[in-house]
């Protein structure tokens, strides 16, 4: 067989495994690999305008379609760059491959006691390993059909991640003799062994819940848990990776939980005496810092792929260790003759009447101007036609989750682990162009937007229809809060020596439609105009007051039913 350049064989590479688009920003070692993709031409080349907002475009576009999303960056600034994306990736569990070029392997500094050989000479793989489920340095032309099958394979592998190739650039022109495969099958997951001491606790619990984490998206298993969900007929709480997991109309969906969860939510965990916890990290922003009291009470089966995740932070839970993709239609299969149905009717009635007393449009029913969570509601009716909601970090990040209201098929995006502003925009950029038939609604705050306001120039220049949604405090909302509580309202760096812009007219000075509103009578108006025109991208900015808290929120030394404003915390949050 004829020899083949090593970066045609990467761009065919990629084409076949289902790759649609590669998100990038341009730089000297990685031009190969550029021309490579431009003459292929089954790949759309995404040139962002910094290699961070390509990482977070990538992460989102590998959890909208399972195909790992793939990003390049040249060497030195451009790879770390991308650390924070790929840190995101791995953290929230997004497949997803990320190729950076290095300098020629004669400019690298090897084992001589200096600090750099060739220009922008960076070890991205060292950097990069803590935060990937492989770095790996590429020394020969011959090793890369190997790397790259096993970093798509290991990207989708048990619980999804990132994996990085750093190819030098002498390796990227060689040539080589092998072909590109039609893809390499994945190796087998974990198999499932659900007990039957699980079906025997479920039906003796009076108060059962079902807490489904990001691992039912992650685990591409949403399906299978949404059979299992009617089948079993109890009532689920969400973590704020897995608001999407049911629809809003679900008669079992209840809500978020954790530290910005609905109150009615964490009410019906600290009632509950069984939870079956699914995918889900048990992290301090789910459950509080008292463990104890989120264990006290209750039997708590706790299924992962990952054994460590399980008896980490809550002790004394049931472990089943195996895949969401193969544990929910196995435990599915065994319910089959059980009449569950009706079983806990009184529970789910006790539920729906925390949800009325505890409305969501009633945390904030004091502030002054637009209520975040009553906007959001009146956003999502308006908004059916759109594929996903993208939800940047922040205050907004919180009331989006509390307050959206979803459609079945509609997906609800953000940074949870790494919890990194800026993710917004480019992740819905990412969304779009993973699903090119339906808008996009991006709800982010004014300091999130600003981390990556460049990207408004993509947005443009693709004509994506992002439906751009500001609400802005006029300061950095979330630690302002913090301030507040454990700083006796010293707003240092959040509203003092804080500013932002008027993001109409930035929005107007790259050539999208902008408009702003203040006051409560204006929302729907508002709303309208931003769906005027639903192919193009439209930026609406909401003003919010600045001492608008994101509330309900756990008192941080205190069980989760403890939430303030009602409640106080009685120590300082050290996370």
């Amino acid at each position: 067989m004829d020899p083949v350049k090593v970066t045609d064989y990467i761009a065919a590479a990629l084409a076949e495994k289902g790759v649609r688009q590669v998100f990038l920003l341009s730089g000297g070692m990685i031009t190969h690999l550029l021309d490579s993709l431009h003459r292929d031409g089954r790949i759309e080349i995404i040139n962002l305008h910094h290699e961070q907002a390509a990482a977070f475009a990538a992460d989102a576009a590998g959890r909208m379609t399972g195909i790992p999303g793939v990003a390049m960056a040249t060497s030195g600034p451009g790879a770390t760059n991308l650390l924070t994306g790929i840190g995101s990736c791995y953290f929230d569990s997004s497949p997803a491959v990320f190729i950076t070029g290095q300098v020629n392997r004669h400019e690298q500094k090897g084992d001589r006691r200096i600090r750099q050989l060739g220009f922008q000479e960076t070890d991205i793989a060292a950097m990069a390993a803590p935060v990937t489920k492989a770095a790996w340095k590429v020394e020969t032309p011959e090793q890369v059909p190997d790397f790259l099958e096993r970093a798509f394979a290991l990207a989708v592998e048990g619980r999804p991640g990132p994996v990085l190739l750093d190819i030098p650039m002498d390796v990227q022109r060689a040539h080589i003799r092998r072909l590109p495969k039609d893809g390499a099958a994945c190796p087998a997951r974990l198999a499932a062994f659900p007990s039957d001491a699980l079906g025997a606790a479920i039906e003796a619990a009076e108060r059962p819940l079902i807490l489904a984490g990001g691992g039912v998206r992650a685990s591409r298993a949403i399906a299978d848990f949404r059979r299992l969900v009617d089948a079993l007929g109890i009532p689920v709480v969400y973590s704020l990776m897995a608001v999407d997991v049911l629809p809003s109309t679900h008669p079992l969906r209840v809500g978020m939980i954790g530290t910005y969860g609905n109150r009615w939510s964490n009410l019906a965990v600290s009632r509950s005496d069984f939870l079956l916890v699914l995918g889900s990290r048990l992290d301090v922003r789910q459950t509080g810092s008292r463990t104890d009291a989120f264990k006290e009470g209750r039997t708590i089966f706790h299924v992962d792929c990952e054994a460590g995740e399980i008896n980490n932070r809550v002790p004394g839970c049931e472990a089943v260790v195996c895949g969401l993709a193969e544990f929910l239609p196995a435990f599915g299969s065994m319910l089959q003759g059980l009449d569950l149905q009706g079983r806990w009717r009184g529970w789910r009635e006790e539920i729906e009447g925390l949800r009325r007393q505890w409305p969501d449009t009633a945390e904030l029913s004091g502030v002054p101007g637009i209520n975040p969570n009553t906007f959001l509601h009146a956003l999502s009716r308006r908004s059916a036609s759109a594929s996903a909601y993208v939800a940047d970090v922040g205050q907004h990040q919180m009331w989006a989750a509390q307050s959206l209201e979803l459609c079945p098929e509609q997906r609800f995006l953000t940074s949870g682990g790494m919890g990194s502003m800026g993710f917004g925009l480019p992740a819905a950029i990412g969304a779009a162009l993973s699903a090119p038939s339906k808008p996009v609604v991006l709800v982010a705050g004014d300091g999130a937007f600003q981390c990556n306001i460049q990207e408004l120039q993509t947005v443009r220049r693709l004509k994506l229809p992002i439906k751009m949604v500001i609400l802005d405090n006029q300061c950095h909302g979330m630690v302002r809060q913090f301030q507040e509580s454990y700083f006796e309202g010293r707003y240092v760096g959040t509203y003092w020596g804080y500013s932002a812009p008027d993001f109409p007219a930035v929005a107007r000075a790259y050539g999208i439609d902008a408009s702003m509103i203040r006051e409560p009578e204006q929302m729907e108006d508002g709303i309208g105009w931003l769906w005027s025109e639903p192919r193009q991208p439209a930026l609406l900015q909401v003003m919010i007051d600045v001492l608008a808290n994101a509330y309900p929120k756990i008192a941080f030394g205190k069980p989760m039913s403890d939430m303030e404003p009602l409640a106080k915390p009685v120590e300082m949050e050290s996370t």
